[in-house]
């Protein structure tokens, strides 16, 4: 199986199945000298953690990380720097069952047709548990952008059809880890819980949209043809399972704008720097990063295993109704945020590095 790696210069390859041993990963290009936060990086698995709520998977990990290569008394050597996350708490046999049957808008189907063999237990590669190295390896990232005082924050800010229309500008992140959704508004975050409520009794799932702002971004992040900057934090998020939707900027929305209203007119701002007046473009202009916020939306589709009677086919093509055991989230969305956070943090990471060995240094 190719395409397990992500990045050119900061470049994550992860490993392990849902239900295997463990999943891990090796981040290569991470600069020497930088001082892991051990507690930095388990506060971020934590976030992503199942069984956080009643709207979220209750198998029950501790997702405790191991790294096995490229520290030395806690600071990067600039080798690979080579991690694990044991599974503990997994429960093969529920899907025992369901092991010749394909699941409806789940991979079986699609990996089998692929390689001839599938793990099906929990959905193998293709399972959510995967991304626990995703946020591992974004920890890291967010710990050297801490450096250059780059910050990314992302907040749910739709689930089903109830939105927070609010400009993030407005918003008070500090309130994000306060809402069990992850959502910065208390009203709106009420009204998601209640949604929750109705899509659980109804043993059903529903998606949502997780909204992320990286801000004191430098100029020049970005290389302005196939690795737009824009480009590659799609491909990112699009990486993500579940995901369905990207976009940045005004988006979807600038189909049905006017040029003189999309168009970002360039100003002296009050420290005397070449700003724009508004931000539609996203804090990205030709595939390169303006020194704006760059802000985009990722949607999620609802969770494909739900507790309804089903009607699929087997490997022998017969009609059946499906019944899917295990534990499954309600709703992804919420403890999408961090792996979001991550999947950014890694790729302004390595367009950081990248655009430091683009040119000379000053001598």
């Amino acid at each position: 199986m190719a395409g397990n790696t992500i990045g050119q210069i900061f470049r994550l390859t992860t490993f392990g199945e849902s239900h295997g041993e463990a999943i891990g990963g090796v981040i290569d290009g991470c600069p020497a000298g930088l001082k892991i936060d051990y507690d930095f990086i388990q506060q971020e698995l934590t976030r992503r953690k199942t069984g956080q709520s009643f709207f979220a998977s209750n198998r029950n990990e501790k997702d405790e990380i191991t790294f096995l290569s490229g520290l030395f008394e806690g600071n990067t050597t600039g080798t690979p720097l080579t991690f694990i996350v044991k599974n503990t708490n997994a429960n093969s046999e529920d899907y025992k069952s369901i092991k010749d049957i394909y699941r409806p808008s789940h991979a079986d189907f699609t990996y089998e047709k692929k390689y001839g063999i599938r793990d099906y237990r929990g959905g193998g590669r293709a399972s959510a548990r995967e991304t626990v190295a995703r946020v591992v390896a974004g920890a890291v990232a967010k710990l050297i952008l801490n450096h250059y005082k780059i910050k990314i924050t992302a907040y749910v800010s739709q689930i089903g059809d109830i939105k927070l229309n609010k400009d993030y500008k407005y918003l008070d992140f500090d309130k994000i880890e306060n809402s069990p959704v992850r959502c910065p508004d208390e009203e709106v975050s009420e009204q998601m819980l209640k949604h929750l409520e109705i899509i659980k009794k109804d043993n059903n799932s529903v998606g949502g949209v997780v909204s992320c702002i990286i801000s004191s971004c430098p100029i020049g992040l970005g290389e302005p043809i196939f690795d737009k900057l824009q480009a590659d934090l799609a491909k990112a998020m699009l990486s993500i399972p579940s995901v369905k939707g990207f976009d940045y900027g005004s988006g979807f929305e600038a189909s049905t704008m006017l040029g003189s209203v999309n168009n970002d007119v360039f100003i002296t701002d009050s420290k005397e720097r070449i700003a724009t007046k508004t931000n539609y473009s996203g804090g990205i202009q030709g595939g390169i990063s303006n020194g704006e916020d760059i802000y985009f939306r990722v949607a999620f589709k609802p969770i494909a295993s739900i507790m309804k009677d089903q009607q699929t086919i087997n490997k022998n093509k017969q009609n059946i109704i499906i019944d899917i055991k295990g534990r499954h989230d309600i709703c992804v969305v919420p403890r999408a945020v961090p792996i979001v956070e991550a999947m950014a943090a890694i790729i302004i990471t390595d367009h950081l590095l990248r655009d430091k060995a683009s040119k000379m240094p000053e001598l």
